[in-house]
């Protein structure tokens, strides 16, 4: 493999930790990394979390420093982006109109956030989307001040970590979610009420089960209009509405991308068209085949993104990869840390268990399926409590029965169980 090119797309988590594992594992070829934006290639979270909130500086965010990709012979070429994926002719054509060739060829090109319908959403000046290094600066320097009236458009998780930023510098924050609570979608009713809650405690008017209609304003924005007529005064706006993957390069090449791009277990393109067999993706651009649920699975978490571009280069090594990690995730907001590990898919008709102090805030919530005497975990979520989330990942992995009351129990310790 001396004499081959591997080519990454995309200078996110994924594609900088695909570079680092070709280099762990020996790979002694070229190595050509392209960032799209003009940065050193990055993590999100703390976009809305420590570099938000103003406790991390400008580096800590970043993969590695830009020292190690020439100290490890990998070709960082930052605000370069590729135009076109040839995999029949194993080349990109760049931007600028430089083509080059390779031998196995990455995409993470990870995703970008969703926006507002149409014509209804004017640009003005004071809002917000956050997904780049970019757009967190710019809210941070809007946020910075304190005393401005924030409004969030979206209950999610960026929304609520945004909102906790934003109070910490001393910000009236308004949250606007469709659902009844917020996160319902990605906890249920119970423990979304339970973050509404929290937020609520801290100052922020959490406002449910409302559509917004519109923004007010003629060059700055001034208020949020909602369907119901009413005007939510605004200094600033920050839109948290989801993510979209960016599979453009990938339709536009003819991968299959179904909510996208579909890989196999190994991160191996699917399809039939000539030289997919050197394409693979990871991360957030990636619908990847899990074997313990029988599907494909698209994940927009940091953690997958690690765990699948460390997966993905090594399978364009040629080993044997089976990518089967249960999702991980985790939040900071206000005094309150918590990590989640489970599959989201198998979460509905489940029942919770908890075990632990919820009136203190220090517990932890399983998400079970099947009789009480042999119930499999699904999902797990601890929150102010540490040091056990590789068990509860080990637990839900298992697939094994477990007894919920020794389950509930915090004097059994769950590697037990």
């Amino acid at each position: 493999m001396a004499e081959q090119t591997f080519v990454i797309i995309g200078g996110g988590l994924a594609g900088a930790t695909a570079a680092t594992t070709l280099r762990e594992q020996g790979f002694t070829g070229r190595v050509v990394l392209f960032a799209g934006e003009d940065e050193v290639p990055y993590i999100r979270p703390p976009l809305s979390k420590e570099f938000l909130a103003g406790s991390a500086d400008r580096a800590e965010p970043q993969v590695h420093p830009e020292s190690w990709y020439a100290e490890n012979s990998v070709e960082l070429r930052r605000g370069t982006s590729v135009r076109e994926l040839r995999p029949a002719a194993h080349e990109v054509l760049l931007d600028g109109g430089e083509t080059l060739g390779y031998d196995k060829v990455l995409l993470a090109t990870g995703a970008s956030s969703r926006h507002l319908r149409g014509d209804a959403y004017p640009d003005l000046r004071g809002v917000y989307y956050l997904r780049t290094f970019a757009e967190s600066e710019a809210l941070r320097a809007a946020l910075a001040d304190g005393g401005r009236r924030v409004v969030i458009v979206g209950a999610g998780w960026i929304g609520l970590e945004v909102a906790a930023a934003a109070r910490g510098y001393g910000n009236d924050v308004t949250v606007l979610g469709r659902e009844d609570v917020p996160l319902e979608p990605a906890l249920g009713a119970e423990l979304g009420a339970y973050f509404g809650a929290l937020h609520a405690r801290n100052g922020v008017d959490v406002r449910m089960q409302v559509e917004v209609d519109g923004f007010e304003g003629d060059s700055e924005i001034r208020g949020v209009r909602l369907a119901a007529g009413e005007v939510v005064g605004a200094d600033v706006v920050v839109v948290g509405v989801g993510a979209v993957p960016n599979t453009e390069l990938a339709r536009a090449a003819g991968l299959r991308v179904e909510g996208g791009v579909v890989v196999d277990a190994a991160l191996r393109a699917e399809g039939d068209g000539d030289g997919l067999a050197d394409v693979y993706a990871a991360g957030d651009v990636a619908s990847a085949f899990h074997p313990v649920l029988g599907k494909h699975l698209h994940v927009d978490h940091w953690a997958n993104a690690e765990r699948q571009g460390a997966a993905a280069a090594r399978s364009m090594l040629g080993g044997d990869v089976t990518f089967d990690r249960v999702p991980y995730f985790y939040t900071d907001q206000f005094d309150l840390g918590m990590e989640f590990s489970g599959y989201g898919d198998l979460m509905p008709g489940s029942r919770l268990v908890y075990r632990g102090d919820r009136g203190g805030g220090e517990f932890i919530a399983f998400w079970v399926t099947g009789p009480d005497d042999a119930a499999r975990v699904v999902a797990g979520m601890n929150v102010n409590v540490w040091d056990v989330n590789e068990q509860i990942d080990a637990l839900i992995a298992s697939g094994r029965g477990v007894d919920v009351a020794r389950l509930a129990d915090p004097e059994v310790a769950i590697a037990d169980l």
